[in-house]
């Protein structure tokens, strides 16, 4: 008697309506599982920094953030009547928010592809398509939700007359300040995000099979990216470990927990870039500054009288604190440790120059993205009948990476660093070929 059962290859393929359904609903799976993660680390965060005591408006600044954390632009706004001007702006990505719904967002969209042996150009197009679209979809819902105006409530100081006047004027007319979503550029910027998320996920995973025509790129390409996506994910370990202890031993804990749930790598990659000898401009004024490290703040500050820009770099922390030395030694051991990563996932037919070239190459693709979601710009000013300008009862924060510099000391320690990995890895077993390897 034959069995009835047909090999596989002889079975009847799904409909392509059938298939097409799937794919969007995995899509969709993606979509949702990244705004949900970016929204729970997101409420954490501003839970943490007291937001939920704001009135009426937590929702609202929920939905900014995590606008905010996929690329988006949201705008600022004050409204004190014809008495007084106002003047607001804020650029930063909360990147830990950011970071999470990356991270999440393309496990999601890679884990369908794992058990596929080869993925066709369309398929791949077709599923990248899904989940671009829904993205888009989702983050315009979230957008309409970002908007809010709080009641701005400027206290009388007896210590200060002035200040006092301001408050009893202002009391008259019923200042707000709030948010809007730039709806264009968010979507724009979101869309470029998106597109970044998924083309770094199919970079780093060895697993994934690409269609046949990008097979080639597997070994140049794909262990040089997914060791740079571990040197970034060491740093942020890193700094949450240090984030943890000082809120354990040094108090302020909520506003510690707030920082490392709204902004950890944005602290953890400046210091990846200044520990390689990249440097960024900045300054702080007025009461507004950042919250930790307060040797970052200090540096910001400068003497207080000086217009220009402060230099932050490896000398300009150490002045500040000596234990900002230990940032070098401790970026030449976990670039050493990702390029020995790249060298031992690489097939065993690359060169230690080809190691070099394809790591500098790669760190400093990396810097290039990296230090520019570092920055930020933070103003805000009011004066009242002309008394005095916007900046005499506001405060600015800013904070702008040296792009090209850091990004040229990335490929010159990748190169060095590419070169050392290689030699480190040249006695471990690695498989010859990249269809062996995936």
């Amino acid at each position: 008697m034959t069995s009835s059962r047909l090999p596989t290859s002889a079975r009847p393929s799904a409909p392509p309506s059938g298939r097409y359904a799937r794919v969007v609903l995995q899509a969709l799976a993606a979509v949702v599982a990244g705004f949900v993660a970016m929204g729970v680390v997101a409420g954490l965060g501003l839970w943490a920094a007291g937001a939920a005591d704001l009135p009426g408006g937590f929702t609202a600044v929920l939905a900014a953030v995590v606008v905010m954390a996929s690329g988006g632009k949201v705008e600022l706004s004050g409204d004190a009547g014809a008495l007084a001007g106002t003047q607001a702006e804020l650029t930063a990505m909360p990147l830990t928010v950011t970071l999470v719904g990356a991270l999440v967002t393309g496990f999601c969209f890679l884990r369908p592809l794992r058990h596929h042996a080869v993925t066709g150009t369309r398929e791949l197009l077709l599923r990248a398509a899904s989940v671009v679209v829904l993205w888009l979809a989702a983050l315009a819902g979230v957008s309409a939700l970002a908007r809010h105006d709080f009641p701005l409530i400027l206290g009388g100081d007896a210590q200060d007359p002035l200040t006092d006047l301001f408050g009893e004027l202002l009391d008259a007319v019923n200042p707000t300040v709030g948010f809007r979503t730039d709806v264009g550029p968010t979507l724009f910027y979101g869309l470029l995000w998106i597109l970044g998320v998924l083309a770094v996920a199919l970079l780093v995973s060895r697993g994934t099979p690409l269609p046949p025509r990008l097979v080639r790129y597997h070994g140049p390409v794909r262990p040089a990216a997914f060791a740079m996506l571990l040197l970034l994910l060491a740093y942020v370990v890193v700094g949450l470990v240090i984030g943890i202890v000082v809120a354990a031993t040094r108090g302020h804990a909520a506003e510690t927990l707030a920082v490392l749930l709204l902004g950890l790598p944005n602290v953890a990659w400046l210091a990846l870039g200044v520990g390689i000898g990249g440097s960024w401009q900045g300054k702080a004024e007025g009461p507004f500054g950042l919250p930790m490290p307060q040797i970052l703040d200090a540096v910001l500050r400068g003497d207080g009288d000086s217009p220009d820009l402060s230099t932050v770099d490896l000398s300009s922390l150490a002045a500040q604190d000596a234990r900002a030395w230990w940032l070098l030694p401790v970026a030449a051991v976990l670039v050493l440790a990702a390029a020995f990563v790249a060298a031992v996932r690489s097939p065993a037919r690359i060169t230690l120059w080809q190691h070099a070239l394809h790591l500098g190459v790669a760190f400093a693709l990396t810097m290039l993205v990296a230090a520019p979601v570092t920055l930020v710009e933070a103003r805000f000013g009011l004066s009242v009948l002309g008394i005095g300008d916007l900046e005499s009862l506001g405060g600015e924060v800013v904070l702008r990476p040296d792009v090209w510099k850091t990004a040229g000391f990335g490929l010159l320690w990748g190169l060095a660093f590419g070169f050392l990995g290689g030699l480190l890895a040249f006695r471990v077993h690695r498989k010859g070929e990249v269809d062996q390897d995936t």
